[in-house]
């Protein structure tokens, strides 16, 4: 009803300002530039009744659709281009990844920084991990042959920056922008990072194993490195995300006042375990060669926790418990 008013004043108006306009104006005027001078004025009268319809853009609401779009487009290209068995043109696939990262930092950039301080909620928190995850394996794709995770990590990219822009947010608290705090989350950032590639990776590898073993591979799987490779690649991502977890875990003891406060002491618990467990699996890789399931089996155990750590306690506290 309230639409079809203002139509109907936006209307009202129009007829009103023709009739001035012919009174006002009609004389000395020839017709053809009466006519085109009233065009133009009803044309502009119209631009300004459409004003008073438009809602107000959010400054990140193109930038998160933008991310969307190009996240989007490289995953149809590469997963089409995997289900025929071709490869996908990596210099092209790359472009297309770094364009929907940088879309995806600026509109992270409107989340995170506030008029008060640094917000991170849960699903910006999502988005930043996904996109520091994305960003690093495209850095890596220039070294070693980790392209293929992209088919997995886009969507997740894409997934991520959507719910950061249009979910409902939870209770947010403001981040001390202490330069040790701000150390310690970036440490917990790349940590949790660096091991969301290898669980990716290990996802991978145990695709590849049963189709090898069942001797049906697929065309995913034709492009992909030798299963020993695969696995170096894995160990490799669990060595840097654990160094990156130590170091994080250091980080926390040294700079956050107490870590086993009832807010934080479940978080310190989990993460302590993850700790232990990939300890486990990367001393049972060097002494007892673990590899195949039992190493997949481990990382994902271990990644869960992690997962559980963070994510787990700020579900709970932004929008169960709002505090």
């Amino acid at each position: 009803m309230a639409a079809q008013t203002g139509i109907n004043m936006c209307s009202a108006s129009l007829r009103r300002g023709q009739v001035a306009d012919y009174s006002e104006d009609c004389a000395g005027r020839t017709p053809r530039t009466f006519v085109v001078w009233r065009f133009y004025a009803k044309l502009s009268a119209f631009r300004a009744c459409l004003t008073g319809f438009m809602l107000p853009l959010s400054p990140s609401l193109l930038t998160t659709l933008a991310a969307a779009l190009l996240y989007a487009a490289a995953t149809l290209y590469q997963g089409t281009r995997l289900a025929t068995g071709a490869k996908a043109n990596k210099r092209l696939l790359v472009s297309l990844g770094v364009l929907a990262v940088l879309a995806h930092s600026a509109s992270l950039l409107t989340h995170l920084l506030t008029p008060i301080g640094l917000g991170l909620d849960f699903f910006s928190a999502a988005s930043l991990i996904a996109a520091a995850v994305i960003a690093l394996t495209l850095l890596a794709c220039s070294r070693i042959p980790v392209e293929n995770l992209l088919v997995l990590l886009f969507p997740l990219g894409a997934a991520t920056v959507l719910l950061a822009q249009f979910a409902p947010a939870g209770t947010v608290q403001i981040i001390d922008e202490e330069p040790g705090i701000l150390a310690h989350i970036l440490l917990s950032i790349l940590a949790y990072g660096m091991f969301t590639i290898a669980v990716f990776q290990a996802l991978l590898l145990l695709v590849q194993d049963h189709q090898l073993k069942h001797k049906h591979p697929s065309g995913l799987i034709k492009n992909f490195p030798p299963l020993q490779t695969m696995e170096s690649l894995l160990f490799g991502f669990l060595w840097a995300g654990w160094t990156l977890l130590s170091l994080s875990l250091i980080s926390g003891w040294l700079f956050v006042e107490n870590l086993f406060a009832q807010h934080l002491v479940h978080k310190t618990l989990l993460a302590c375990l993850a700790w232990i467990v990939f300890s486990v699996l990367l001393w049972g890789r060097n002494r007892l060669g673990w590899r195949g399931h039992k190493a997949i089996r481990w990382t994902l155990a271990g990644f869960c926790l992690l997962m559980l750590a963070y994510f787990g306690s700020k579900l709970v506290r932004e929008y169960i418990l709002h505090i």
